[in-house]
């Protein structure tokens, strides 16, 4: 069942607040004017519930979206209508048609009787592109998009005087589009020099390092410094998601249900990234295990982790507190039965409760419920930290978009279900601005983000060192393994 679009949503930095803290309802804003019917009609191909918008033709939700001279259309629905429209159309195109909607309210404008409020009308456009600007940037490094961008302002423009204030709000829209524009692009420069070679795994690291070698505990022994490194790097790190790049989980499916591809898939690099960092997080928690010669001292290592799990919690550091939970689960370190007979695991069976997957991961499910609230009312930067589980939030919206159809069975899009979307990636874009109040350590995070890990093949091969083969397929698997790795393992790469 859906959440009503209407319920209030967290508060959020500047340019998500002003378009989505008015309501989530698509009802119109007193003084805002009003396009379409009342509770429980429509007008034309727009359909109204109880005063919400809930499905429409895409042409008249185009023509939503446009204002005129006495209607400026809800903030939360420019953001959602921007946002589900890529499902259906670039946003050039969507640009294109707003241009040309424009282009036939202008001109009836100067037909009639209302040809001194063109100023007025002219005003609200720049403020619908501004909205659209600050909300989603990264709409406008498509040239097609510039260029339709560019059309519509110099339109618009004409019906102002030099230096008017139409013309001061399109210089001041465009140059922190431009300003956006540049800092992505840096970012994105930056990202692709660091990027490590798919080929290079790295020179070979011996299962068994020497015992001078550095470990985690030889770098930070404090589970809660190290949980809230791994907290600035989460932070970090999905910053650079963007509301379109959640949406383009929608439009890629999309594509590849109808056998054709839209749009530029490389766009989803920063979803990738960040999958990769959780699997080389539980990949070296593992390492970190399993690379201890001592039984002693891998208890000891299991110990710390099950803390650092533990604080990464109470912080609302989900994901880390997921990955580390994964990677002791993984086969290498879970057969490892001597060592953890010596570990005090109610600890780790309190973790392992609440990421308990049964009932849809119900306990996890509370937990975050809590986290939110504890966010929504924080009255520290501490208290607002909230990083899900990012593979369980992408598979929220897969299954949200596959169980609910784009389309009614009278042709008109489902909006109900993009209202649910929309405040599922609101939700979580609040999650991702809050800033990291922890101190930085660059040794820690230096550590954490390029420590050598093990291949899965070289975790199998350090674990039986430790403990033996115990039944026929763990000794075949020794037997295949051994032969093939006889000095030590592959080193992947180091992950960024």
């Amino acid at each position: 069942m859906f959440l009503e679009p209407q319920e209030t949503m967290p508060q959020t930095s500047v340019v998500f607040s002003s378009i989505l803290v008015p309501s989530c309802s698509g009802q119109v804003q007193p003084g805002m004017g009003e396009r379409g019917g009342g509770a429980g009609g429509g007008s034309g191909d727009l359909i109204f519930q109880d005063g919400r918008l809930i499905s429409g033709s895409l042409e008249a939700l185009m023509e939503h979206l446009v204002p005129t001279v006495d209607y400026y259309p809800d903030r939360t629905y420019i953001f959602t209508f921007l946002l589900s429209s890529r499902v259906f159309m670039p946003p050039h195109d969507l640009l294109a048609r707003v241009g040309q909607i424009c282009v036939e309210q202008r001109q009836q404008l100067e037909a009639g009787p209302e040809k001194a409020k063109l100023k007025s009308f002219s005003a609200k456009i720049v403020q619908l592109l501004k909205e659209w600007t600050e909300a989603f940037p990264y709409d406008f490094q498509d040239e097609k998009a510039m260029a339709e961008l560019k059309a519509i302002t110099h339109r618009v423009t004409q019906c102002d005087e030099e230096n008017g204030t139409v013309k001061k709000a399109i210089a001041q829209m465009t140059q922190s589009l431009l300003l956006s524009l540049a800092a992505r692009s840096q970012l994105q420069e930056l990202r692709e020099k660091l990027r490590p070679s798919a080929v290079d795994k790295g020179p070979i690291l011996k299962t068994k390092p020497p015992a001078a070698q550095k470990d985690i505990l030889g770098v930070c022994c404090d589970p809660l410094v190290l949980a809230q490194q791994l907290t600035h790097i989460e932070l970090d790190r999905v910053s650079s998601i963007h509301p379109e790049d959640l949406m383009q989980i929608v439009s890629h499916m999309d594509s590849l249900d109808n056998h054709r591809c839209r749009g530029d898939l490389t766009k989803t690099y920063s979803l990738e990234a960040y999958d990769n960092w959780f699997n080389c997080l539980s990949m070296l928690v593992a390492t970190e295990v399993c690379r201890v010669v001592k039984k002693k001292h891998r208890t000891r290592m299991l110990e710390f982790f099950i803390d650092v799990a533990r604080e990464c919690f109470n912080i609302g550091n989900f994901n880390s507190m997921m990955a580390i939970i994964s990677g002791m689960n993984l086969s290498p370190v879970a057969r490892l039965k001597k060592t953890w007979s010596k570990v005090k695991t109610a600890k780790f069976d309190v973790l392992e409760h609440h990421m308990d997957p049964s009932s849809n991961f119900c306990n996890y499910r509370t937990a975050l419920q809590g986290a939110t609230q504890r966010s929504q009312m924080a009255n520290s930067s501490r208290e607002k930290i909230v990083i899900p589980v990012f593979n369980l939030f992408v598979k929220d919206i897969y299954f949200l978009h596959k169980i609910h159809t784009n389309h009614l069975p009278n042709g008109h899009i489902n909006f109900k279900k993009f209202w649910e979307i929309s405040r599922q990636i609101h939700e979580f874009m609040t999650w991702t601005q809050v800033e990291c109040p922890f101190e930085k350590d660059k040794k820690i995070q230096s550590y954490l983000l390029t420590a050598p890990i093990y291949s899965e093949e070289a975790l199998f091969i350090a674990s039986f060192e430790s403990e033996g083969p115990e039944n026929h397929m763990e000794k075949d698997s020794w037997k295949t393994l051994r032969p093939a790795f006889p000095g030590g393992s592959e080193r992947p790469h180091s992950w960024l």
